[in-house]
């Protein structure tokens, strides 16, 4: 039997690799002579570099870059071993979880560590980046990341603007004379797990803004210095890409990088799967195990699960989603290739219980699973 473990990771709790490892450990007690293939992944947020680097056998290289305030933080980008393609996590540099509750305002928050991981790509001498989008703790519409790139934001007077969403609405001129000429034929695949526009009811501030610290007025607010932003940078580059699907991500930063490099924005699960070359992976397994934190009516739009399951079903093969939990409308889900969904938790749990005994709980949860598959063997067609 060959087994293919391909989770995401259980958010605050397991990595995705701890939660691969921890699958295989618990169907490794049901079947000991299966082969079983642990390939953790991500779909653009945090663990992506991790996710692709520990998948491909490459390289984790760290480097001091300005955080969503500005101050330093030591952040990880990856080469993979195709020995071409770099990867780089928003998240590592302008993430949430970077910052203190109190601390969070994305009036102030900057991407700008951001552009300097990618600049730090290109002067490695890389010409293919994979950049993973989630877990941003801004609203700057990407002009911090613009701006490490060499871009430049001035006022009325002529002035850089300070960093930040809130500040965009003095915006009055973008300068691109001195944006970074290795950006010119860079293949840059964006990992997005979201289709939201820049600006309105959907947009980044609108949607994404309060999780990110901002009330009602605040949100208002950055929506309407987004929405000026946009205005000029569509005029000063002649992409008018606003309404694109997913420019809203990351705070806009979708918008950004489509404004001011050659990105080509792409659902985060399909390029990780293709670095993975998960079609050659899958094509001859008998199952498939997948998971995430939480399995509920948003892992249709763009999570790893489904991701999974759409490949494998090229193949027949069949998928199980083993979550953290189950939430509503985690029963549509076998209508897009799953199935079959369990729970880790064998009964009631405080989430201090989960998070305290997350690999125990999953691999008994994997051992379960196997052994209700060994069951089906016995049993027959």
């Amino acid at each position: 039997m060959r087994i293919i473990v391909a989770p995401d990771s259980y958010k605050g709790s397991l990595s995705a690799l701890e939660t691969a490892r921890a699958m295989a450990a618990g169907l490794g007690r049901v079947f000991p002579e299966a082969e079983i293939i642990t390939l953790p992944l991500a779909d653009g947020g945090e663990g992506t570099v991790e996710a692709l680097v520990g998948a491909t056998n490459g390289e984790i290289r760290r480097v001091l870059v300005q955080g969503p305030l500005g101050d330093p933080v030591e952040a990880a980008w990856g080469l993979l071993g195709d020995g071409r393609t770099a990867v780089v996590e928003m998240a590592q540099a302008s993430g949430l979880t970077l910052l203190e509750p109190e601390q969070r305002d994305p009036r102030r928050t900057s991407t700008c560590g951001t552009g300097q991981l990618l600049k730090e790509a290109l002067k490695a001498g890389f010409r293919r980046v994979i950049m993973g989008l989630g877990g941003s703790a801004t609203n700057d519409g990407g002009a911090g990341c613009a701006a490490a790139l060499g871009v430049r934001f001035l006022d009325a007077a002529g002035r850089e603007l300070a960093p930040g969403g809130a500040a965009l609405a003095d915006l009055e001129t973008i300068d691109l004379s001195g944006l970074d000429p290795r950006l010119s034929g860079l293949e840059l695949l964006v990992a997005c797990d979201v289709d939201n526009p820049l600006c309105g009811p959907r947009g980044a501030s609108a949607v994404f803004g309060p999780q990110k610290g901002a009330g009602p007025a605040q949100v208002e607010e950055l929506d309407q210095a987004l929405r000026h932003y946009g205005h000029i940078a569509a005029q000063v580059t002649g992409r008018a890409v606003q309404e694109t699907p997913g420019a809203g991500a990351a705070g806009g930063l979708g918008a950004g990088l489509l404004f001011f490099t050659s990105a080509r924005l792409r659902p985060g699960i399909e390029i990780v799967l293709e670095a993975l070359d998960f079609d050659r992976q899958v094509q001859n397994a008998d199952l498939v195990v997948t998971g995430e934190g939480r399995a509920d009516f948003q892992t249709a739009h763009g999570k790893a699960p489904v991701g999974v399951a759409r490949a494998a079903k090229k193949y027949g093969v069949p998928v199980i989603c083993l979550a953290g939990g189950l939430g509503q409308g985690h029963r549509t889900l076998t209508g897009h290739g799953l199935d079959a969904l369990a729970a880790c938790p064998p009964g009631p749990l405080t989430l201090a219980e989960c998070l305290a005994a997350g690999p125990d709980l999953v691999a008994d949860a994997a051992e379960r699973a196997g052994r209700l598959l060994a069951v089906g063997q016995r049993l027959g067609p």
